[in-house]
């Protein structure tokens, strides 16, 4: 089977499209200011967006008959916000609601659901994209929110995408912050300075779809064997876990996650808002939407470690062993 290609210049028709629409109003853009906090010794970035408390909610589902269902952004992506078909089975869509510049998303063209685990050609599509920026000499953090605590909002599958430089707006030169993902994977030391567990491999150039599949499978197994869940050698239908899945040029990351986030507190103990975290706490980023929350974690930085330490498994000492299973066969 001929490999997924993504359309040349990749990167800079993301940049058109995103651009256009922006003019247009057909996409929104919250700017957010930024800080870096220090994690366990790690970078950490902490946005807030005050004007991202005011987007606009999609009604919940209706479970009358009859009921009209929630618009579904991906099933007919509007002309404004369709960056490109990728066959065969996937297209290239902006986020409507953008943070991060030129945040584009991979949807299935077809109903699949987020909960199922992911194919082969999801991921196959999603590498291809992170090396067609490679070959740009940009770089590309894909994520992946799949359950109920991992901050999933569309049942519709999608991987998002986000150009590493972008995220990178508003740090001063000579920063510190790197992408977590690629610390992650293959045991290195910093995967052990995280509050919370992830199971991650180094990813090989040139890996085919199958390659990349078997690994996110192995990495899902892992993930689920740590939960106490058995999967039984499972590779198809639905998680039975909530993870996050991040992916770089050459790392691969599975976080088992059992909540959304947690609470932040302000001077006086009080409860002033809610830090939740989705896939981008792989990239080593947070978003918060009102100054009460942006002051409290600013003041006492040790409540974000809290909250890691609360979305998934408790951190061990001891390394994971990163060759349970030689996918390139």
């Amino acid at each position: 089977m001929p490999r997924i290609k993504p359309p040349p210049n990749l990167p800079q028709l993301v940049k058109t499209a995103f651009n256009k629409a922006r003019e247009s109003g057909d996409l929104i853009y919250y700017p957010t200011e930024v800080t870096l906090l220090n994690v366990n010794s790690i970078p950490f970035q902490l946005r807030f967006s005050p004007s991202l408390a005011n987007k606009p909610k999609a009604p919940p589902p209706s479970s009358t008959p009859g009921k009209k269902q929630p618009f579904n952004p991906f099933a007919n992506p509007s002309a404004s916000l369709l960056i490109s078909p990728l066959p065969p089975s996937h297209n290239l869509v902006l986020n409507k609601f953008a943070v991060v510049p030129e945040h584009f998303i991979l949807s299935t063209k077809e109903f699949a659901k987020q909960t199922d685990l992911l194919g082969e050609q999801d991921l196959e599509a999603a590498h291809a994209c992170i090396r067609a920026y490679a070959g740009e000499g940009r770089e590309l953090f894909v994520f992946f929110n799949s359950g109920e605590h991992s901050g999933a909002s569309q049942p519709h599958r999608h991987l998002q995408m986000l150009d590493v430089g972008n995220m990178r707006e508003g740090l001063p030169e000579e920063n510190g912050w790197e992408v977590l993902a690629d610390g992650l994977a293959g045991g290195e030391r910093q995967g052990r300075k995280v509050p919370f567990w992830t199971a991650g491999r180094r990813v090989e150039e040139g890996w085919s779809g199958r390659e990349l599949w078997r690994c996110y499978l192995e990495l899902y197994r892992r993930a689920c064997r740590k939960m106490g869940v058995e999967v039984e050698g499972q590779s198809d239908g639905e998680a039975r876990i909530s993870y996050n899945l991040a992916m770089t040029r050459g790392a691969m990351v599975i976080c088992p996650r059992v909540s959304e986030g947690g609470s932040v507190r302000g001077e006086g103990g009080e409860e002033v808002g809610w830090l939740a975290l989705n896939g981008t706490v792989l990239a080593g980023t947070a978003l918060v939407k009102s100054r009460r929350e942006w002051d409290a974690l600013r003041r006492d930085p040790s409540q974000v470690a809290e909250v890691l330490e609360r979305i998934g498994v408790t951190a061990v000492e001891e390394a994971e062993r990163s060759d349970e299973e030689d996918v390139s066969g």
